[in-house]
């Protein structure tokens, strides 16, 4: 038996199939057709097995907020943040967020407050991950990720830092048990799109290198995905029996479209650096390896360039001089390293 999960509101029917059929997800692999928040459809999102059946997700839990509940979401999680200047707990008004000593942070109307401003993503970066992520490329690390977190046994919450869009956190909090997520990042285009991702999601504008506006010990599990980590602020904020589930690019990820089309390799010894600069506050508890092949046209291709850390110096007419050189449709690689790890004693 298998769990299946879905951050969107559909039936889910057995491998192969008639339309229509519903299951509680026996088999080894799923066919999940996904209806995105914004309309959007994805057909044939296989994710295989990620640990056994505790229950059915229901559809009802499936959609973003509606307009009108995004200030609800916040109101659900105030209690989970903290006042970046005074580090005094907040308060949730008509349109604000305020603590004891006066500092207040205004709501923005779609969905999310910014509480520790920075520089993220660019529209244009965003819009291509979502794009890219909502096509389902990289639903084997999802499946990995939900796997690892139907075994965090911790009370609290789900914390996301440097979340995007949110793609990973809401399919994490569509699994069992029934959590609230928090969805952290720099950038605005980012966090509107993150606030309509799930019901439980709210999204709240923080740096990840910053004292984060979360109070201790309140996330049972943390997200890093492609993101930077500040040791000590992810320590801090873990729950007691909580994890961190921190994923890395090994040399072979996307290893066919970095010669051709410049983009920035992956270091020798990712995985030991990662340790490394964890080292003191965590404890490695395990790691696995995610591989596969992605089939991409090249505008997906295009896709996942633009919605990378090599966005910010690709030029645009060399971009599309390497990818006219490629085939069409192309293989390209998946690999990455999703390590576990435990707050050190």
């Amino acid at each position: 038996m298998f769990t299946c999960f879905e951050p969107s509101p559909v039936a889910v029917k057995p491998w192969g199939s008639p339309a229509g059929t519903t299951t509680t997800c026996a088999g080894a692999h799923l066919d999940l057709s996904v209806r995105a928040a914004e309309g959007g459809l994805i057909d044939a999102l296989e994710l295989g097995r990620v640990g056994a059946v505790r229950q059915l997700v229901e559809a009802k839990d499936l959609h973003g907020p509606t307009i009108g509940e995004d200030a609800r979401v916040l109101a659900d999680v105030v209690d989970l943040l903290r006042c970046p200047v005074c580090l005094g707990g907040l308060e949730q008004g008509d349109d604000v967020l305020r603590c004891g000593q006066g500092h207040s942070f205004d709501l923005a109307k779609q969905g999310y407050v910014n509480l520790v401003p920075g520089n993220g993503d660019t529209a244009e970066m965003v819009e291509a991950r979502e794009a890219f992520l909502g096509a389902g490329h990289f639903r084997r690390l999802t499946g990995a990720l939900v796997e690892e977190a139907l075994g965090v046994e911790a009370s609290g919450a789900v914390v996301d830092v440097g979340a995007g869009t949110g793609h990973h956190l809401a399919y994490v909090l569509a699994a069992p048990p029934q959590r609230v997520g928090l969805a952290l990042d720099t950038s605005t285009a980012a966090l509107r799109r993150a606030a309509r991702i799930h019901p439980r999601v709210a999204a709240v504008g923080a740096d990840a290198w910053k004292p984060l506006p979360i109070r201790d010990g309140v996330a049972a599990l943390v997200l890093s995905v492609f993101a930077p980590r500040n040791a000590d602020e992810l320590a801090r904020i873990l729950a007691p029996g909580g994890s961190l589930l921190a994923v890395t690019p090994t040399t072979r990820h996307l290893a066919e479209l970095v010669g051709p089309l410049g983009l920035l390799s992956v270091p020798d010894e990712k995985a030991d650096r990662l340790d490394a600069q964890l080292a003191g506050a965590f404890e490695l508890s395990d790691r696995k390896s995610v591989e596969h092949a992605m089939f991409l046209t090249r505008e997906e291709a295009a896709q996942l360039v633009r919605m990378g850390p090599s966005a910010w110096h690709v030029d645009e007419v060399a971009l599309a001089e390497g990818l006219a050189a490629l085939p069409d449709p192309l293989t390209v690689t998946g690999s990455t390293t999703v390590s576990v790890y435990r707050r050190a004693a």
